[in-house]
C-alpha cells in the first residue's frame, strides 16, 4: 500500500490576537470537517480544540498561531490537525496544567485538560520562558493500522500578502521505505507554486524510485516551468539508513537527539541547469528525525536549545522551528519525519 501526503492538501493558518480570530478558525474547521464526512459528535470536538487551543493562546501568551490541515498520516481515515504555537511565558509544569482546576491565569482551569480529552491524539512541548507548543488529532472514525514507518509533521507558510506557497513538501511511503520531498519554487507566488506541485507530481508518478531518479523526473517535469530547488530523502526500513540527493538549497538534517548530520546538495536549479546529481548516506534508525526546510527558514538552530523538544511529536518540532527561524521574506516549508520504533 503506498500513501502520498503532501502540501497539496489543505492548511488554513490563523494569526491569533483576538477572539474574533478564534472565531474565525472555528469556522474554518468546521468547514473542513463537514467537507470530510465528520458527523456532528466529531466535528463538536474539533470545534471545543479549537477554541481552548485559541483561548489558551490569548490568556496565557497574548498572542500565537493555530494551524490548521488535513490529517498528515498515512492512515486509511480521514482526520484533521490542529497546531496552536506561542512565545508565551510557556509552562513550569505541563502535567500539572494539564489536570482540570490547575490554572494561572485566574480562570477554572479546564482547557488544558478539555485539549487532551476531546483529542484522539495529543502532544505538547513547553520551556519556561520560551512558549508552548500544542499538537491535536481528531479523526473522522477510528483509523486503521498503516504500515507508514515514518510519523510525520510539516508546514509551509507563504510569503505575506501572498496566497499561493511556492515552498512545498511530500511524503510517499511503502512497506519498505519512505520518500520524504522538500522543494523550493524560485521567487514567490503561482508560479512558484507551479513549480512545487510539479516536484511532488513527479514524486507521486515515481513512488519507490532512488532520490537521484525522482530528481531527474523532476528534472524534465519543471521545464516549463521557472524551476525549482529540490531535495529528495529516501529512508530505508531495513537496511537503517537514508539516501539522499539535493539540487539547490533546501536543507536536509538527519538528527538522533544527540548528533545532527548535514547532508549536501549541489548547485543548480531542477528544470533548469541541473548539472551534477549525487547521492548520499547516512544512518538514521528507530527513533531519528529527518528535517528538511526551504532557505525561507533559517539554518542556524539546534534542537538542544529546547530540552525534550526532539522526543514531541514531529508536528511540534517544525511548528516551534517555524515560530523560531523563520525569514518572513519569503515562503516557507519544514517537514520533519521521526522513525517509529524509537
Amino acid at each position: 500500500m503506498e500513501t502520498l501526503i503532501s502540501s497539496l492538501l489543505p492548511q488554513l493558518v490563523f494569526p491569533i490576537v483576538h477572539a474574533s480570530d478564534i472565531a474565525a478558525a472555528r469556522r474554518a474547521g468546521q468547514k473542513m470537517a463537514a467537507e470530510l464526512g465528520f458527523d456532528d459528535v466529531q466535528a463538536g470536538r474539533l470545534a471545543i480544540v479549537i477554541t481552548e487551543a485559541g483561548t489558551n493562546i490569548l490568556k496565557h501568551a497574548g498572542e500565537g498561531t493555530l494551524y490548521v490541515m488535513r490529517a498528515q498520516s498515512g492512515a486509511d481515515m480521514a482526520g484533521i490537525d490542529v497546531l496552536a504555537i506561542d512565545s508565551g511565558p510557556g509552562i513550569r509544569d505541563i502535567g500539572a496544567s494539564l489536570r482540570d482546576g490547575v490554572s494561572t491565569a485566574g480562570t477554572a482551569g479546564n482547557g488544558l485538560g478539555a485539549l487532551q480529552r476531546q483529542s484522539d491524539e495529543f502532544d505538547v512541548w513547553s520551556m519556561a520562558g520560551r512558549g508552548a507548543a500544542f499538537f491535536m488529532r481528531v479523526w473522522r472514525g477510528s483509523p486503521a493500522p498503516h504500515p507508514c514507518g515514518i510519523e510525520l509533521g510539516a508546514l509551509s507558510v507563504p510569503l505575506a500578502g501572498e496566497d499561493a506557497c511556492g515552498d512545498g513538501w511530500a511524503m510517499r511511503c511503502d512497506e519498505n521505505g519512505a520518500t520524504l520531498l522538500g522543494v523550493d519554487g524560485l521567487g514567490h507566488g503561482p508560479e512558484a507554486a507551479k513549480a512545487a506541485q510539479g516536484a511532488i507530481h513527479a514524486l507521486q508518478r515515481r513512488p519507490s524510485a532512488a532520490p537521484s531518479d525522482v530528481l531527474h523526473a523532476a528534472h524534465e517535469a519543471l521545464r516549463i516551468t521557472r524551476g525549482a530547488a529540490l531535495s529528495v530523502a529516501r529512508v530505508d526500513y531495513a537496511g537503517g539508513d537514508l539516501r539522499f540527493a539535493g539540487i539547490g538549497n533546501v536543507s536536509c538534517i538527519v538528527h538522533d537527539g544527540a548528533a545532527r548530520r548535514q547532508l549536501v546538495s549541489h548547485n543548480g536549479i531542477v528544470g533548469a541547469n541541473m548539472r551534477k546529481v549525487q547521492e548520499f548516506s547516512a544512518a538514521c534508525p528507530p527513533g531519528a528525525i529527518v528535517i528538511l526546510h526551504s532557505d525561507g527558514v533559517q539554518t542556524q538552530w539546534d534542537l538542544r536549545d529546547y530540552p525534550g523538544l526532539h522526543a514531541r511529536a514531529p508536528a511540534l518540532v517544525a511548528g516551534i522551528l517555524m515560530r523560531d527561524f523563520i525569514r518572513r521574506r519569503d515562503d516557507a516549508m519544514v517537514l520533519v519525519g521521526r522513525r517509529r520504533g524509537g
